[in-house]
């Protein structure tokens, strides 16, 4: 495994940088390894929830976990607020970075992460091919 480090940086939107670089590197398969940083507002679905919830308030990121390629991220985040209070889900576009956003990433070799339709459960599900 190949490993990476980015930084993100005040205003971008988390997920949407991600898949960005995942685009604009030709990443077909990665993982977070470590995410450390703060956001300005989050968008997060919770589980089983047809729509995110939002958030705008200085948030700490104490976790972000997924898999990642230029075909699609699928992300889970968790965040604190200034009382030590952490909520997580889903993590949606609209999650803007405060400070920083301090990223390391672990590319997966000669793997290729895509997501399609499973009839099982009618969501968009990561498919892997090697």
């Amino acid at each position: 495994m190949d490993v990476i480090a980015i930084r993100l940086k005040p205003g971008e939107d988390l997920k949407q940088s991600l898949l960005r670089y995942c685009i604009d590197q030709k990443i077909d398969a990665a993982c977070m390894l470590s995410c450390v940083g703060s956001l300005r507002q989050a968008a997060i679905r919770f589980a089983n929830q047809p729509e995110g919830t939002g958030f705008e308030q200085p948030l700490e990121i104490v976790s972000l976990e997924g898999t990642l390629s230029q075909y699609g991220v699928h992300l889970h985040i968790a965040v604190s607020d200034s009382e030590g209070k952490v909520i997580g889900g889903h993590l949606m576009d609209g999650s803007n970075i405060y400070t920083t956003a301090e990223i390391v990433l672990g590319i997966v070799p000669d793997t290729v992460f895509k997501r399609e339709i499973d009839p099982l459960t009618g969501y968009r599900e990561l498919t892997i091919t090697s």
